[in-house]
């Protein structure tokens, strides 16, 4: 749980920007690639951190639109990528006009009644853990894994 502004400001600069370079390793030829058939893909992945990214901020009483639930996924990752990008910043933004109180405020989650702060925490939470899924996929495809939180086997190579 967040209970200073900055805190989570200085997270979620650091936990888009890993983000945004994870969809960025995706190519357009590799969006489909999944665990297993029809589960997960890459680009599904990617489509729901921008739609999840949206509805956290909406819940969080942000003025930031995500993409519709029933809005397709691109079939390109730049449209993706520049869609998640935008999404970040207006969260970093409307997250910069908060109070420390404010994260203290009771608002309405996925689950129920909780803090603002408890609620952005859940906003990294979830992203870390897609992401994390994601990099496992990239490098099924045969893709090469940006570092996020420390350097890949690409990297040490």
């Amino acid at each position: 749980m967040y209970r200073k502004v900055e805190d989570f400001l200085e997270e979620w600069t650091i936990s888009s920007g890993g983000t945004a370079n994870v969809i960025n390793a995706i190519t357009d030829d590799k969006l489909g690639q999944a665990i297993v058939e029809g589960h997960s893909s890459l680009g599904w992945l990617a489509w729901h951190l921008v739609g999840a990214a949206g509805a956290f901020g909406q819940f969080a009483g942000f003025q930031v639109q995500g993409p519709d639930v029933n809005e397709p996924q691109p079939s390109n990752v730049q449209d993706i990528s520049k869609a998640y990008e935008t999404i970040a910043q207006a969260i970093k933004e409307e997250a910069a006009k908060l109070t420390d109180e404010d994260l203290l405020e009771e608002v309405t989650s996925f689950t129920g009644p909780t803090t603002r702060g408890k609620l952005l925490r859940g906003l990294i939470d979830h992203q870390t853990h897609h992401r994390g899924q994601m990099t496992v996929l990239l490098r099924q495809a045969g893709l090469t894994v940006p570092g996020v939180m420390g350097p890949t086997k690409e990297m040490q190579s």
